[in-house]
Protein backbone atom coordinates (compact mmCIF):
# COMPACT_ATOMS: atom_id res chain seq x y z
CA UNK A 1 0.00 0.00 0.00
CA UNK A 2 2.99 2.35 0.11
CA UNK A 3 2.60 5.33 -2.17
CA UNK A 4 -1.18 5.03 -2.48
CA UNK A 5 -3.23 8.20 -2.19
CA UNK A 6 -4.97 8.38 1.15
CA UNK A 7 -8.38 10.01 1.61
CA UNK A 8 -9.63 11.93 4.64
CA UNK A 9 -10.50 8.71 6.46
CA UNK A 10 -7.07 7.17 5.91
CA UNK A 11 -8.25 4.82 3.17
CA UNK A 12 -6.26 4.14 0.04
CA UNK A 13 -7.62 6.07 -2.93
CA UNK A 14 -9.31 4.10 -5.70
CA UNK A 15 -9.13 5.24 -9.27
CA UNK A 16 -11.97 4.85 -11.80
CA UNK A 17 -10.47 1.61 -13.10
CA UNK A 18 -10.72 0.09 -9.62
CA UNK A 19 -14.18 1.44 -8.87
CA UNK A 20 -15.89 0.45 -12.08
CA UNK A 21 -15.47 3.91 -13.60
CA UNK A 22 -17.92 5.61 -11.23
CA UNK A 23 -17.73 9.39 -11.26
CA UNK A 24 -15.60 10.69 -8.43
CA UNK A 25 -14.48 7.23 -7.38
CA UNK A 26 -10.91 8.39 -6.88
CA UNK A 27 -12.01 11.44 -4.89
CA UNK A 28 -12.76 9.92 -1.53
CA UNK A 29 -11.54 6.36 -1.58
CA UNK A 30 -13.59 3.57 -0.09
CA UNK A 31 -16.95 4.41 1.41
CA UNK A 32 -17.72 4.25 5.13
CA UNK A 33 -18.96 0.68 4.87
CA UNK A 34 -16.01 -0.47 2.75
CA UNK A 35 -13.06 -0.96 5.07
CA UNK A 36 -11.25 -3.24 2.61
CA UNK A 37 -8.58 -0.65 1.82
CA UNK A 38 -8.39 0.70 5.38
CA UNK A 39 -5.22 -0.42 7.15
CA UNK A 40 -3.53 0.30 10.46
CA UNK A 41 -0.49 1.53 8.54
CA UNK A 42 -2.53 4.10 6.58
CA UNK A 43 -4.29 5.34 9.70
CA UNK A 44 -0.98 5.50 11.57
CA UNK A 45 0.51 7.66 8.80
CA UNK A 46 -2.57 9.89 8.79
CA UNK A 47 -2.32 10.41 12.55
CA UNK A 48 1.40 11.23 12.17
CA UNK A 49 0.60 13.82 9.47
CA UNK A 50 -2.18 15.28 11.67
CA UNK A 51 0.23 15.71 14.60
CA UNK A 52 3.06 17.05 12.40
CA UNK A 53 0.80 19.66 10.78
CA UNK A 54 0.03 21.00 14.26
CA UNK A 55 3.65 20.73 15.47
CA UNK A 56 2.63 18.33 18.23
CA UNK A 57 5.65 16.06 17.74
CA UNK A 58 7.42 17.59 20.72
CA UNK A 59 4.57 16.40 22.94
CA UNK A 60 4.25 12.94 21.40
CA UNK A 61 6.82 11.25 23.59
CA UNK A 62 6.33 7.60 24.54
CA UNK A 63 5.53 8.63 28.13
CA UNK A 64 2.95 11.24 27.12
CA UNK A 65 1.30 8.97 24.57
CA UNK A 66 1.13 6.08 27.07
CA UNK A 67 -0.43 8.43 29.64
CA UNK A 68 -2.98 9.71 27.10
CA UNK A 69 -3.77 6.12 26.12
CA UNK A 70 -4.43 5.29 29.77
CA UNK A 71 -6.73 8.31 30.14
CA UNK A 72 -8.72 7.33 27.04
CA UNK A 73 -9.01 3.72 28.23
CA UNK A 74 -10.33 5.06 31.54
CA UNK A 75 -12.89 7.18 29.69
CA UNK A 76 -14.06 4.02 27.91
CA UNK A 77 -14.28 2.18 31.22
CA UNK A 78 -16.25 5.05 32.74
CA UNK A 79 -19.10 4.40 30.29
CA UNK A 80 -19.48 0.87 31.70
CA UNK A 81 -18.57 1.62 35.33
CA UNK A 82 -21.98 1.29 37.00
CA UNK A 83 -23.76 -0.89 34.45
CA UNK A 84 -24.93 -4.40 35.23
CA UNK A 85 -23.54 -7.15 32.97
CA UNK A 86 -26.86 -7.20 31.11
CA UNK A 87 -26.85 -3.43 30.55
CA UNK A 88 -23.23 -3.57 29.37
CA UNK A 89 -24.10 -6.32 26.88
CA UNK A 90 -26.81 -4.08 25.39
CA UNK A 91 -24.81 -0.82 25.38
CA UNK A 92 -24.70 -0.61 21.58
CA UNK A 93 -28.51 -0.77 21.34
CA UNK A 94 -28.76 2.89 22.37
CA UNK A 95 -27.45 5.23 19.62
CA UNK A 96 -26.06 7.82 22.05
CA UNK A 97 -24.19 5.23 24.11
CA UNK A 98 -23.04 3.45 20.96
CA UNK A 99 -21.56 6.73 19.69
CA UNK A 100 -19.75 7.30 23.00
CA UNK A 101 -18.31 3.77 23.02
CA UNK A 102 -17.14 3.99 19.39
CA UNK A 103 -15.64 7.43 20.05
CA UNK A 104 -13.64 6.24 23.07
CA UNK A 105 -12.54 3.04 21.31
CA UNK A 106 -11.31 5.27 18.46
CA UNK A 107 -9.37 7.43 20.93
CA UNK A 108 -7.75 4.35 22.49
CA UNK A 109 -6.83 3.01 19.05
CA UNK A 110 -5.53 6.41 17.89
CA UNK A 111 -3.18 6.75 20.85
CA UNK A 112 -2.10 3.12 20.48
CA UNK A 113 -1.21 3.70 16.83
CA UNK A 114 0.58 6.97 17.64
CA UNK A 115 2.60 5.25 20.36
CA UNK A 116 3.50 2.49 17.91
CA UNK A 117 4.56 5.12 15.35
CA UNK A 118 6.87 6.87 17.81
CA UNK A 119 8.41 3.60 19.02
CA UNK A 120 8.68 2.00 15.57
CA UNK A 121 6.31 -0.85 16.44
CA UNK A 122 4.26 -2.57 13.76
CA UNK A 123 0.97 -2.75 15.67
CA UNK A 124 -0.47 -5.70 13.74
CA UNK A 125 2.76 -7.72 13.93
CA UNK A 126 2.95 -7.05 17.69
CA UNK A 127 -0.66 -8.14 18.13
CA UNK A 128 -0.16 -11.30 16.06
CA UNK A 129 2.93 -12.21 18.10
CA UNK A 130 1.03 -11.63 21.36
CA UNK A 131 -1.87 -13.81 20.23
CA UNK A 132 0.61 -16.58 19.34
CA UNK A 133 2.27 -16.31 22.79
CA UNK A 134 -1.14 -16.46 24.50
CA UNK A 135 -2.15 -19.49 22.44
CA UNK A 136 0.97 -21.28 23.69
CA UNK A 137 0.60 -19.97 27.23
CA UNK A 138 -3.10 -20.82 27.53
CA UNK A 139 -3.66 -23.95 25.43
CA UNK A 140 -7.19 -25.21 24.97
CA UNK A 141 -7.88 -28.08 27.30
CA UNK A 142 -9.18 -28.91 30.74
CA UNK A 143 -8.39 -25.41 32.07
CA UNK A 144 -10.40 -23.09 29.82
CA UNK A 145 -9.75 -20.03 31.99
CA UNK A 146 -5.98 -20.25 32.00
CA UNK A 147 -3.04 -22.43 32.94
CA UNK A 148 -3.11 -25.14 35.57
CA UNK A 149 -4.27 -24.20 39.07
CA UNK A 150 -1.66 -22.36 41.15
CA UNK A 151 -1.08 -25.39 43.38
CA UNK A 152 0.37 -27.23 40.40
CA UNK A 153 2.67 -24.35 39.39
CA UNK A 154 5.98 -23.46 40.90
CA UNK A 155 5.91 -19.97 42.44
CA UNK A 156 9.08 -17.93 41.80
CA UNK A 157 10.78 -16.32 44.82
CA UNK A 158 9.76 -12.73 45.61
CA UNK A 159 12.12 -10.00 44.56
CA UNK A 160 13.21 -7.22 46.88
CA UNK A 161 13.27 -4.77 43.96
CA UNK A 162 10.41 -2.29 43.62
CA UNK A 163 7.76 -3.19 41.03
CA UNK A 164 8.67 -2.50 37.40
CA UNK A 165 12.28 -1.62 38.14
CA UNK A 166 15.25 -3.35 36.52
CA UNK A 167 16.97 -5.78 38.85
Amino acid sequence: MRGAEVDAAGRAGRGPEQAGGAAGAGQGGAGPGDAGALTAELLQRRLARFAAAREWGQYHTPKNLAAALSVEASELLEIFQWLTPGQAARIMDDPENAFRVRDEVADVLAYTLQLCEVLGIDALEALAAKIERNERRFPAGPYPLGPEPSAAREVPPRSSAPPHSPE
